[in-house]
């Protein structure tokens, strides 16, 4: 069985992050987060993968060379102009035809029982089998809507939080997709060829309509998607709790003996000075955080990366942006 890393997306959200880095090649403590997929896959013996690229598809190739060596296929998948979910798999239809595939997006991490969902897949002979969780929090992911038989009907909007909330919450949390989806190769009877589409908008919205069966499989276990800057400050740190660990300080940083940094992450070769003081903060590569400086909600950036920003401040030989 072939695996699919979804990793061609921008990273808007993630900016400046993704100013130099894809992003799912950007570090999540100390590792690029599609080794965490990759990690995923391999440990359900999917080691054929294919994944797709286009933003700084450079930090990609280079984040996965080093499972190159370790028994895992790899095929890149170049995309000049951005596909969509949908247009991403028809560029590689001729390697999906075969069998059932599994697709995953790169920028999750998560613990979720494949093998189970695959297993039910088969069994109830879906065309797609989405992995669906609760949204108990009610954050911003699209809506989606089971029957009784777990047959998805509808992929909706984001949820009402503010109106859940003040109402003392809604009895059952909607359901969100998590990106995990296992797929039968009929699926391009459903996809349009070489062109932009989206399998949720617009290729699974048209199978359900000829009345195939697109499956939503409600999973349990841990599933964390670092798709915006506070999720990915907010779930490194509940990582590094577990660790009793305040703050990450990767390879090559230093933090002098009377800076301060409290619940923050300092990715590599940065130099947190004298009487620094900084919560809540990402801090990217070979930044110099000057002597004095107090920084709190930020992430941090060399300037040179993007001297003329649309947002942010330009703050010495530091890009700082507010979130």
């Amino acid at each position: 069985m072939r695996g699919v890393i979804l990793a061609a997306g921008f990273g808007t959200r993630l900016w400046p992050l993704t100013i130099e880095w894809a992003k799912a090649a950007i570090p999540f403590l100390g590792r690029p987060l599609i080794s965490y997929s990759i990690d995923y896959l391999r440990k359900f013996d999917i080691t054929d993968l294919i994944i797709n690229l286009h933003h700084q598809s450079d930090t990609i190739r280079e984040a996965v060379s080093p499972y190159l060596s370790s028994g895992i296929n790899i095929h890149f998948s170049e995309e000049p102009e951005i596909l969509g979910t949908g247009g991403a798999l028809d560029n590689v239809r001729h390697r999906l035809e075969d069998e059932t595939f599994v697709v995953i997006n790169g920028k999750i991490i998560t613990d979720i029982d494949l093998a189970s969902v695959i297993q039910t897949h088969r069994a109830r002979g879906a065309l797609a089998t989405l992995v669906l969780q609760l949204n108990t929090k009610l954050e911003k992911f699209s809506q989606v809507d089971i029957d009784s038989t777990g047959r998805i009907i509808r992929f909706g909007g984001f949820p009402e939080r503010e109106e859940g909330l003040s109402s003392g919450g809604p009895s059952e949390p909607p359901l969100m997709f998590t990106g995990i989806q296992v797929i039968e190769p009929e699926i391009f009877d459903y996809i349009p060829p070489g062109k932009f589409s989206h399998t949720t908008a617009e290729v699974y919205p048209k199978a359900m309509a000829e009345g195939r069966l697109i499956l939503g499989y409600i999973a349990t276990g841990a599933w964390f998607e670092l798709s915006t800057l506070e999720r990915y400050l907010n779930i490194s740190l509940e990582f590094l709790r577990r660790q009793g660990q305040n703050y990450f300080c990767d390879v090559g940083s230093v933090i002098e003996p009377s800076a301060r940094v409290t619940e923050s992450v300092v990715w590599r070769h940065a130099r947190i000075c004298a009487g620094a003081r900084l919560h809540r903060c990402i801090i990217g590569d070979d930044v110099i955080i000057p002597s004095g400086a107090e920084f709190e909600q930020a992430v941090i950036v060399r300037a040179a990366l993007c001297p003329n920003p649309e947002r942010g401040d330009l703050i010495g030989d530091n890009l700082v942006v507010r979130f």
